[in-house]
Order: structure tokens, then C-alpha cells, then sequence
């Protein structure tokens, strides 16, 4: 008996069939059933029932498949622990990154070719989502870190994280807009906004989360009328006069596409916040720990996790 048998009958059983099975671990079909078959003989039984258009296992196909995955993962763990030992990583690690979260602040490109030479048998995997949604995944193990920015004030149970940056909002405008009528004038009360048109990140993100509070708390809502998942994209509807736009203070430049001018939120003043998040029970794999040792070595370091950009 072989463990490539033992993972062939493991992968014929999920995919429920030869074809699909032999697609998955890149193999000839017919060399896949004899590897099956020298297994049942070995064995003395069949564990496969192919009378059916979709091949299942047998009763005692059914019996042997724990037994099967728990072998095929203790020689996996084993393979990990002196690939760790020797500082060899593998396998596959997941980023989520919120889109324009890091800004000019971080370079997030560097960073992965860096990560890759250090660990070139480790596959990185990088997705782009909003903040609600990649906390969800962070929960549910579909992504192992990420940068996002927070939807609330605390962690959800399950998560820790470690701000980055923490800056203040800002209403990016084009001249000549009402708001710029006093010269010199450096902050605009949050209150002025409210019967504006607003542009905004989209529900989920931690910017739009951060202006939705500090409204309600004002008693209004924010009369949002134009969406983009990019604070470049906030930047030139707002250079164009489409509205003003709500972006963290430092991201209404470069190539705006027009001149912009950017009052401060305040009274009271908003914030919006980048974190680095991962499971608080502990990550899964060598590979997930060393990227968050990583990114919490490689990531912008300010006071109290403030910066003002």
C-alpha cells in the first residue's frame, strides 16, 4: 500500500468520479483506476462502487476513508514540520487587501516579491474585497490575513488585529465649490455636509462605516450619491464637481485629474482606520504565521498607531 494510492481513492471519493479525479491530480485515467485496482486487490476488497453513473464508495470504502485522510495528513504534517525545521515553507498562503488600503503608505508589491524570493515553494494568493467581507472570510478560514479597515470600533469575537494607520477624513473638493468661500479655511463642521452630494467607498469598507456613525450621531444621514471602490476614483469625480468627496486625508493625490482642495472633517472630527487582522485562535499553518510576522515587521510604524497622512 502507497500513500499515492491511499490519496488517488481520497480524490476519486470527492470528485465522485475517475474523470474529474484524474483532471485534478494531472494523471492519465487509465493509470488512475489500475493504481485503484492494485489497492482493492492489495486490500482484498473493492472500495469503490462503479455500477453507477457516479462512482461512491463502498461499505468498507466508507470505513477506510477517515483512515485514508488521517494517514495522508499525518505524512503532510510531517513534510511541514522539517520543511519548518529547515526553513522551508510550502503550501499556500491567502492576503486579503482592501482596495486602496495601504495608499502610498506601503507598497504592497514589493512586499510579496520580497515575501516570495525569502519563501519560493510558498504559493501567495492576494484578493481584493471590502472590509465586511474579508472579516467574514478571516472568520470562516478563507483568507488568512488581511489589511482592511475596521466596520467597528472593536474586533468581532474571533479576530485580532493591530491598527496601522489611523488618519483623519477629509472632504476633497474642486474650486470654486461653496464650501471654500472663507479663504484660508483649513476644516469644515461635519454638519455642513449634510444636505451635499456625497462620494463615497461602498457599504462594507471602514471609511464608509466611519462617516455613516459620526452622521447618525449628528442626526442626519449622509445623502451619498456616487460609489467607488478607489479613493483615486473619489478623487477625480470630485475634481470634476460631481460632489464632494470623503476620503482619508492625503489620498485626493496624485492624478486627481483636476486641482482639488481638501478641508479637514471636524466638529466632530471623523476617522478611518487600517488594521492588519488574523483569527485570534491562532493561524493554521507556518506559512500564514511567518506573512503576519512579516507584515507586522514590514508595515508602517507610527505613535499609538496614529498617522496623519
Amino acid at each position: 500500500m502507497e500513500l499515492r494510492q491511499l490519496r488517488y481513492f481520497v480524490t476519486v471519493v470527492e470528485e465522485g468520479g475517475f474523470t474529474r479525479a484524474a483532471a485534478r491530480l494531472h494523471l492519465a485515467q487509465p493509470g488512475l483506476s489500475a493504481q485503484i485496482r492494485q489497492l482493492e486487490k492489495e486490500l482484498g476488497q473493492p472500495l469503490l462502487d462503479r455500477s453507477n453513473r457516479s462512482v461512491t464508495p463502498t461499505e468498507v470504502g466508507r470505513a477506510v476513508l477517515p483512515y485514508a485522510r488521517a494517514a495522508l495528513a499525518a505524512a503532510d504534517a510531517v513534510r511541514q514540520t522539517v520543511d519548518e525545521h529547515s526553513g522551508l515553507l510550502r503550501g499556500r498562503v491567502t492576503l486579503g487587501l482592501v482596495s486602496g488600503a495601504t495608499g502610498r503608505a506601503f507598497d504592497i508589491a514589493s512586499f510579496l516579491a520580497d515575501f516570495h524570493r525569502t519563501h519560493p515553494a510558498l504559493e501567495i494568493a492576494l484578493t481584493e474585497d471590502t472590509s465586511e467581507r474579508m472579516q467574514a472570510a478571516l472568520l470562516a478560514g478563507g483568507i488568512d490575513v488581511a489589511l482592511l479597515g475596521p466596520t467597528g470600533e472593536q474586533p468581532p469575537p474571533g479576530l485580532s488585529w493591530q491598527t496601522v494607520i489611523d488618519t483623519p477624513l477629509g472632504a476633497a473638493v474642486a474650486p470654486g465649490d461653496p464650501l471654500l468661500t472663507s479663504p484660508g479655511r483649513t476644516d469644515v463642521p461635519l454638519a455642513e455636509l449634510r444636505d451635499r452630494p456625497l462620494i463615497c467607498l461602498p457599504h462594507g469598507t471602514g471609511v464608509r462605516a466611519a462617516l455613516e456613525r459620526a452622521c447618525a450621531q449628528a442626526g442626519f444621514r449622509p445623502r451619498v450619491t456616487l460609489e467607488a471602490a478607489g479613493p483615486h476614483v473619489l478623487a477625480q469625480l470630485a475634481a470634476r464637481g460631481l460632489g464632494v468627496a470623503v476620503l482619508p486625508l492625503g489620498e485626493e493625490e496624485p492624478d486627481s485629474g483636476g486641482p482639488l482642495r481638501t478641508l479637514r472633517i471636524a466638529e466632530p472630527g471623523v476617522r478611518a482606520r487600517i488594521v492588519l487582522a488574523w483569527r485570534a485562535t491562532g493561524l493554521p499553518s507556518p506559512a500564514s504565521r511567518a506573512l503576519l510576522d512579516r507584515l507586522r515587521e514590514a508595515l508602517p510604524k507610527t505613535p499609538l498607531g496614529r498617522q496623519d497622512l
